[in-house]
């Protein structure tokens, strides 16, 4: 795929309050460099010590896994815990890789993507499609697996740290086809009634943003409604994409058939139907999802807090 444009550098970012970034950016570079068994390896280890440090996080992965998981015991659960706990490790090692790694190192990547056909019959029926995943350890790696089948260009938030969102912007837009924020609605539509694939996950609570409570492993989450409107507005068919971690390594991606019937004229039902999607598949790889996220921070009206 054709590069797409650099976003342009601000020399605003070489001031010494940046350099700290520039440094993890460094690092996270020649992380990048080194042969995929061997940066995985590394994610392992540092998953076996992380956990130590993520005492505030922790509790929160505890309560998640609690709430979206009572028929579990007490040792069930604690095990799921250390087990997620322990993925922040290859979480970091892929996001180096999804990131930063040469174009002949995610060649070399083992993975299996499953589902192209219903891909195909949305373009040959001339829709864009809207691949809808949840946020797992792998989501930016995946991504960029996925890429090397499919054009695909992805919505974002924008980042808190400016030579990061540089950054990232600019490694993103090597593979990507385009990227949006989370704001640009106009032009996301208009990327869709073109036939382009947008990827995104509307799994985290958007403080702020146009939500509706919708049930996620039976517990009402305020959830962004972006799928019911986008699809409404372009035409999109939208697809269920979820990707996991092989055994013997590498990674199985999988798009599903569109939802039928979608959207349909209840915003609330529409935004049921995706969050179960994403809790099916968060069931199939529990490990393997981001359970340190407050999920469930904006409470219904009157209902007390969980955190």
């Amino acid at each position: 795929m054709k590069p797409r444009a650099a976003p342009p550098f601000p020399p605003a970012l070489l001031a010494p309050a940046h350099w700290p970034a520039w440094i993890v950016l460094g690092a996270i570079w020649l992380a990048a460099r080194l042969p995929y068994r061997a940066l995985m390896a590394l994610g392992r280890a540092l998953g076996r010590v992380l956990p130590a440090l993520l005492g505030a996080r922790r509790a929160v992965a505890a309560r998640n896994i609690a709430l979206c998981f009572p028929e579990l015991d007490a040792d069930a659960r604690d095990a799921l815990v250390r087990a997620s706990l322990r993925e922040i490790g290859p979480m970091l090692a892929e996001f180096a890789l999804g990131w930063m790694a040469s174009d002949r190192a995610i060649a070399r990547i083992p993975v299996r993507v499953d589902g192209l056909e219903h891909l195909a019959a949305a373009r040959a029926a001339g829709r864009g499609v809207l691949l809808v995943g949840g946020h797992f350890s792998h989501l930016e790696l995946c991504a960029r697996l996925v890429s090397r089948r499919i054009p695909i260009a992805g919505m974002y938030r924008v980042m808190d740290e400016a030579a990061f969102e540089w950054a990232v912007l600019r490694a993103r837009l090597r593979y990507a086809d385009a990227m949006f924020t989370k704001d640009a609605l106009r032009a996301t539509v208009k990327y869709l009634k073109a036939g382009g694939t947008v990827w995104y996950a509307p799994d985290q609570d958007m403080r702020g943003k146009d939500h509706v409570f919708a049930p996620f492993f039976g517990i009402p989450a305020a959830t962004i409604t972006a799928t019911h409107h986008l699809a409404r507005l372009s035409g999109a068919a939208v697809m269920p994409f979820f990707h996991r971690r092989l055994p013997e390594g590498g990674y199985a991606l999988r798009l599903e058939a569109p939802l039928a019937d979608f959207p349909s004229a209840d915003v609330v039902a529409d935004t049921a139907r995706v969050n179960a999607a994403i809790e099916r598949m968060v069931r199939e790889a529990p490990t393997e999802y981001l359970w340190i996220h407050k999920r469930f921070k904006t409470r219904p009206p009157g209902a007390p807090p969980v955190y």
